[in-house]
């Protein structure tokens, strides 16, 4: 695919505390608006390949079976994250980092991806939106095919990983700009997996600015199978294996900082663990949409049942996260 948005391609994958630090340091001084300009720039990461101990500490953490071939569904989420927050983090970025809210993604995934492969990684802004809350912006992810670029690619995932960047999941190098380009996706093919985030910083809105959204009845909850008692330290277990050590998951303490009266989980551990339970075919199209957080310590009921998948409160009332599962392409 070529494109004439300017591209930065990385010889590293980013480490994730300096840029929360410097996402925190300027959310005062962020403006959000629907109409403001956002970075235009796609951060492109090639020759990526996994740390197999950091993913096999994801696979546990998740509930995915560790050790299997393929990266679970989830997974290349965690690989652009760093990315992500690289944009997010920036002055160009015209939401504040803090308080910024993660309320839905989808994934596609168009065949297994082995956790031997080597890969390329693209993020990038896609635009912002009125919401009525606020303004909510769309991430992109994009994952295709690479070239193992002379470092020799394991044979098997019984492999020990290569070192990965402190503070960043799964991958390895050191964080640097290589260069500019106006062509996206240097190994020409298409993406193997993407995903579009949404995130939603809460502000003042006006109604024409911030249109109304459809009124919805609460869904009746799913058949339940299965309730997990979860421990306090899931959200430091998950931060550990994913890179993603945002104080409201890690300890009451800093959740309190926040607003939270506990730590909370973080909402891609809610989607992977519903999703380890659930299962997803080879070729798959994935929503998921954040509802509520869910407070560590605690109990969560895991419902299932036509392709939908749902997770709840230990009393079955309250709605944590919510989605659907199905081929792709759909049927």
């Amino acid at each position: 695919m070529t494109t004439t948005t300017p591209a930065a391609t990385l010889t590293g994958a980013p480490a994730l505390a300096p840029l929360l630090a410097r996402g925190a340091l300027l959310s005062p001084l962020k403006r959000p608006r629907s109409d403001a300009d956002f970075p235009r720039t796609r951060l492109v990461l090639p020759g990526l390949r996994i740390d197999l101990a950091k993913l096999a500490a994801y696979e546990r953490v998740c509930g995915f079976a560790t050790g299997a071939d393929a990266l679970p569904v989830t997974y290349p989420h965690v690989l652009g994250f760093p990315l992500a927050m690289r944009l997010m983090s920036g002055r160009d970025f015209p939401l504040p980092l803090l308080g910024l809210v993660h309320t839905s993604i989808t994934v596609t995934r168009r065949a297994p991806m082995p956790a031997t492969g080597t890969y390329e990684l693209t993020v990038y802004v896609e635009g912002l939106a009125a919401h009525r809350r606020g303004t909510e912006a769309s991430v992109v992810t994009e994952v295709r095919p690479g070239t193992a670029a002379g470092r020799g690619a394991a044979s098997a995932r019984g492999a020990t990983g290569t070192a990965g960047v402190t503070g960043t999941a799964g991958v390895t190098g050191t964080a640097g700009v290589a260069g500019t380009a106006g062509v996206v996706g240097a190994t020409g093919a298409d993406p193997v997996w993407e995903s579009r985030s949404t995130y939603l910083a809460r502000h003042r809105t006006t109604a024409a600015h911030a249109p109304e959204e459809p009124s919805a009845e609460p869904p009746a909850p799913l058949p339940a199978l299965a309730e997990w008692p979860l421990g306090g330290d899931v959200g430091r277990r998950y931060a550990a294996a994913s890179g993603d050590r945002n104080p409201i998951h890690l300890h009451p303490l800093t959740a309190r900082l926040f607003g939270f009266p506990r730590a909370i989980a973080h909402g891609m551990w809610t989607v992977a663990r519903c999703l380890a339970e659930h299962g997803t075919p080879d070729a798959a199209a994935v929503r998921a949409r954040f509802r509520a957080p869910v407070l560590l310590p605690g109990t969560v009921t895991y419902g299932a049942g036509d392709g939908r998948f749902e997770m709840r409160g230990g009393d079955g009332r309250r709605l944590h996260v919510s989605g659907e599962v199905a081929p792709y392409p759909a049927a």
